[in-house]
């Protein structure tokens, strides 16, 4: 008997659609001699679910109604329509409600799941015949299920291989944003050349436009320029490799380079206002009168030049290097800093170091200039100078020719970074007093 060959309409109250009719129409189509295993297909429509708009309790209330069905596969020779009572659903179905279950099975209904082949009086039961063979049965048809196989067989394997190309993503994501991370730290220790908190930053951007819950698109997008990056600071490490070999062959063969020309160094930055290292005392203030001929512009000896000695174009740091102070100082002496830190937070050096790059390009000062103080400070010094001139900005005419007049000095071994902050911490402590 085909069981396919019926269009059928619900008992009672519930209306007809044109889906449950194409539906129908689409059941009658299940290939001669075709089977499906059943919990394979179940599972199946558990990985596409979201694809027929279906729950997780309808597919438990779908569940309960194929295990009514006798046989494991699925076909016409073993009948399509089981005709379980609703106490009896609701059983297996681990007690769901009459009421919860009910709109379960209308929306697999109306999903296309199911086809409901309801009796005369509303109730689901089979006839047999003499033989002791069902001759006719009313229920739900599990015929489009039949039908839908491939189709849904389809839509689960799409899922899984987006979910497993999500996940392999996610994995080259984090090894890269690793390597990124390790790297910059080891360019920010060996002193390489390099504006190394700009891509810093570069870097942080591209992670924080990361969604919480990502699509395999977004993701492929941000690896990508990801993978660019990570390309960009390996050729830079390389270029650096490749210096340090070429500076140990010249000093095997004693092979020094002099250069006493200042215009290297100075470039075309104009030069600082009229006051040095004293603008951070809060006894001086400059009004901005000052005219460029007045403006302060470093002396040089011919033994301070010849400590400017130039490798492969950057400055050599000087053998004793500056000392540092402890980050709560920095911040207790320089407030004004904290606005610029990720989440308007300082918590640690590499919060200033990230908050001096954006404070360098809001004060006007070149990456060349911002580097040569990295070279020969430190990377925390250069900073704790950025965060000393944000402090002080009012009052500094050029903070490009004033980075680099700090870093000619520091190179001499004129300079030090304690009384600048010194000078500050105790300017709040008087603005403190005074308020109090």
């Amino acid at each position: 008997m085909n069981n396919t060959n019926f269009i059928t309409t619900p008992f009672g109250r519930r209306s007809m659609t044109l889906g449950m009719l194409s539906n129908q129409y689409d059941a009658k189509d299940i290939e001669p001699g075709k089977s499906i295993d059943k919990w394979k297909l179940f599972r199946a429509l558990c990985e596409a679910r979201n694809v027929y708009g279906i729950s997780d309790r309808a597919l438990a209330v779908l569940n309960a109604l194929l295990s009514f069905y006798p046989e494991n596969a699925l076909s016409e020779e073993n009948g399509l329509v089981v005709f379980p009572s609703n106490a009896q659903l609701s059983l297996r179905a681990h007690g769901i409600a009459p009421a919860t279950l009910r709109r379960h099975l209308a929306a697999l209904v109306a999903a296309g799941l199911l086809i409901r082949k309801d009796s005369p009086n509303g109730k689901r039961y089979a006839r047999r015949d003499r033989s002791g063979e069902i001759d006719e049965a009313y229920g739900f048809s599990v015929a489009s299920l039949i039908a839908r196989a491939d189709e849904i067989f389809a839509h689960a394997a799409v899922i899984v291989a987006d979910r497993q190309r999500l996940r392999i993503t996610k994995e080259r994501l984090s090894i890269c944003r690793r390597d990124i991370t390790k790297l910059i730290e080891t360019a920010l220790q060996e002193q390489a050349p390099g504006d190394w908190m700009m891509i810093q930053a570069t870097f942080q951007s591209m992670v924080e436009a990361i969604p919480r819950a990502p699509h395999i698109r977004d993701l492929d997008s941000v690896l990508e320029e990801l993978e660019m990056l990570r390309s960009e600071i390996v050729i830079r490490l390389e270029k650096q490799l490749e210096t340090q070999k070429q500076s140990a062959i010249e000093s095997q063969t004693e092979r020094h380079i002099q250069n006493t020309d200042l215009k290297n160094i100075l470039e075309s930055e104009p030069a600082t206002s009229t006051q040095p290292v004293q603008d951070f005392m809060p006894d001086h203030t400059d009004n901005g009168s000052s005219s460029e001929k007045d403006s302060y512009r470093p002396s040089a000896s011919m033994d301070d030049k010849r400590r400017l000695t130039v490798s492969e174009g950057s400055i050599i740091p000087s053998v004793q290097p500056l000392k540092s102070f402890p980050l709560d100082l920095v911040i207790q002496a320089c407030p004004e800093v904290v606005s610029y830190g990720y989440g308007g937070r300082v918590q640690s050096w590499r919060d200033l170091m990230a908050a001096a790059t954006v404070i360098r390009t809001m004060l006007g000062i070149s990456p060349s200039a911002y580097q040569d103080a990295c070279d020969i400070m430190g990377p925390q010094n250069a900073a704790t100078v950025i965060a000393c001139m944000l402090q002080r900005a009012e009052h500094i005419n050029s903070a490009g020719g004033y980075l680099r007049n700090l870093t000619q000095r520091a190179q001499r071994g004129e300079f030090a970074i304690g009384p600048m902050l010194m000078a500050l911490a105790r300017s709040h402590s008087s603005i403190g007093r005074d308020a109090a």
